[in-house]
């Protein structure tokens, strides 16, 4: 019975607490982190029975025997294992790499979206992706998406009340995810019942509000919304802070906002509200820098005390998701999750300890990592009835001369709109690279296959070829933007083939691919692996023209509607600011 389950540990705890039952591990002589009082408590030490902590303090001699692990941590500092608040791992990794690289610098728990994977297969596809995440040696928790599109059709088969009950029951989820500011305020009756079901069920509802201030996000936050990631300055977070939400900075693959806020550090107000979070990392940055482990270091170097530092990525977040009952701090009956550094201020974990198994040491995985079989469901998950051809792509016009409303790119994040006159050669508009216009197109992969709407792009500098994702943003699309309607059909092609990737095409051959055969969005080869592949698509980008930084990042962003402001889905472009479709053709 579970509930004598749960006895017998209160039971096996106590016994090593009071020194009559020998503990399983022991960490002796460290400088220990004490996150609840902003304390380092000299030389003591840390017992452990099962996943628990058991005791803290000294007089422990009584409770460590000849079957207890002793690790001597004299001169080192002892705290709890890192949380990632918010981030991604369905973005091209799959689970057992994250965990590999997570655990080794000593993240011990993470809390995640599953949007991208999410957005294309839905209801199944989340719950696939919690069962690969169960019984790994870290604590693996989600937040359900919201699957807030500009497409119709993907709104059309986004998760509904009913399916979200269902996975707020898992243990595994802690809420609703990322909430769009602009869609909640402007009353999307479908975003609000998720809000409303998920605060019935007492879960979190987690915030985007992104360009959102005064009334409107006030009102914003009054729906429930429980924290926000977005703020890109100090002005902005304490803002947020004082309205009482969490806020979570990014220092991750697609924003590093850390730098640009931390002079709120010296405005001598709480910040028990402050969250250290990467909103996802590439594998580029886990094979060179680490994972949360970095984003603390990073804290450090820019002026933030080690120990707030340490709480922004532990007590602080589990207080904010309501799990401080079992996670992050040091203290009797708390997970044992704990990672042994040198010093306060050099955060690179020499053991990690995670549900009381040493689980790294030096750097070095002790134990294998589970690996889940995924169904044919989420491995055939491009369902393009044919291939196809440069035709595909064409754009027919009737006169001489027409104004096209283009994508302008003007940052490698945002678009806005560009309205240019281009001549008609043929009855059909054409890519045109001497005035840098390219050809867009968004293709659906899942729900109404093959539709497909092309538009043109401007900014992204590609000279020959083109490159095409199935792992765009907030999207059942394929995203491609060529110089060369055929490439791009080549491209497209390539991807239904490997059934899912990133594809770099020029001339008809294949010039660097990442194949995706997850969901079409993440991959099961290693993490260093991963690196070199994207290295290779952004080299081979830059050699046709690319001008972007990270190219497949700017072509997976245009079709979400998180960032201003001119978009694109296999419907039509679509104006995030006017909140409408609107023409290609304008006159």
């Amino acid at each position: 019975m579970p509930e004598m389950k749960e006895v017998d540990k209160m039971r096996e705890l106590m016994a090593v607490a009071l020194g009559e039952e020998e503990a399983d591990l022991a960490i002796v002589n460290g400088d220990i982190v004490n996150v609840y009082t902003s304390e380092v408590l000299k030389g003591d030490c840390v017992l452990t029975k099962g996943d628990r902590i058991a005791y803290v303090g000294n007089n422990a001699e009584k409770s460590i025997g000849s079957s207890t692990e002793v690790i001597d941590a004299k001169g080192k500092v002892v705290l709890p294992g890192f949380i990632d608040g918010h981030t991604h791992i369905d973005t091209s990794y799959c689970i057992e790499e994250l965990v590999k690289y997570a655990i080794k610098g000593g993240t011990t728990t993470i809390i995640t979206e599953t949007s991208e994977v999410a957005n294309p297969l839905g209801y199944e596809a989340i719950v696939e992706i919690l069962r690969a995440a169960g019984n790994q040696p870290l604590k693996i928790f989600f937040t359900v998406p919201t699957m807030g599109s500009i497409s119709p059709a993907l709104n059309e088969h986004a998760i509904t009340a009913t399916e979200l009950r269902k996975l707020l029951r898992n243990r595994q989820v802690l809420g609703l995810g990322e909430s769009y500011w602009a869609q909640v305020i402007g009353g999307d009756q479908r975003l609000l019942e998720l809000i409303a079901e998920t605060r019935r069920q007492g879960k979190k509802v987690e915030g985007h509000s992104s360009g959102a201030r005064g009334n409107k996000l006030q009102a914003y936050i009054t729906t429930g919304v429980s924290s926000c990631h977005e703020p890109i300055t100090a002005e902005e977070v304490g803002e947020r802070l004082r309205l009482g939400l969490y806020v979570l900075v990014r220092e991750g693959e697609v924003r590093k906002e850390l730098e640009a806020i931390s002079s709120i550090k010296d405005e001598g107000i709480s910040f028990n509200r402050l969250v250290l979070s990467t909103d996802g990392l590439g594998p580029k940055q886990f094979v060179n820098d680490g994972y949360m482990d970095f984003v603390v270091q990073k804290a450090i170097k820019l002026g933030w005390s080690p120990l707030l530092a340490i709480q922004m990525a532990t007590i602080n977040v589990a207080q904010h998701f309501a799990l401080d009952d079992y996670l992050g701090g040091i203290a009797p009956g708390k997970y044992a999750d704990i990672v042994i550094i040198p010093d306060l201020r050099t955060i690179r974990a020499d053991w990690v300890i995670s549900n009381g198994r040493v689980v790294a040491q030096g750097g070095k995985l002790m134990l294998k990592i589970r690996k889940y079989n995924y169904p044919q469901s989420i491995r055939n998950s491009i369902r393009l009835p044919r291939d196809f051809e440069a035709g595909d792509f064409a754009i027919p016009a009737r006169s001489n001369q027409v104004k096209v409303r283009v994508i302008d790119q003007v940052t490698d994040l945002v678009t806005q709109e560009a309205i240019i006159d281009m001549p008609v050669s043929d009855g059909l508009l054409r890519p045109d690279t001497s005035r840098d216009l390219l050809k867009v197109a968004a293709i659906d992969r899942t729900y109404s296959p093959g539709k497909t709407f092309v538009g043109f792009i401007r900014g992204i500098g590609l000279k020959h070829g083109a490159i095409a994702t199935s792992a765009p943003w907030d999207s059942s699309d394929i995203i491609v933007v060529g110089a060369s309607e055929a490439d791009m059909a080549g491209a497209v092609n390539r991807i239904r083939e490997l059934q899912g990737g990133i594809v770099v095409c020029a001339d008809a051959k294949v010039l660097a691919q990442l194949p995706l055969p997850l969901g079409g969005v993440f991959s099961t080869e290693p993490m260093e692996t991963l690196a070199h592949k994207m290295d290779s698509i952004q080299q081979a980008a830059a050699n046709l023209g690319g001008k972007s930084p990270d190219i497949r990042l700017t072509v997976a962003v245009l079709s979400t509607s998180a960032i201003p402001y001119l978009r694109i889905c296999e419907q039509g472009l679509f104006n995030i600011r006017e909140n409408r479709f609107v023409d290609l053709i304008v006159e």
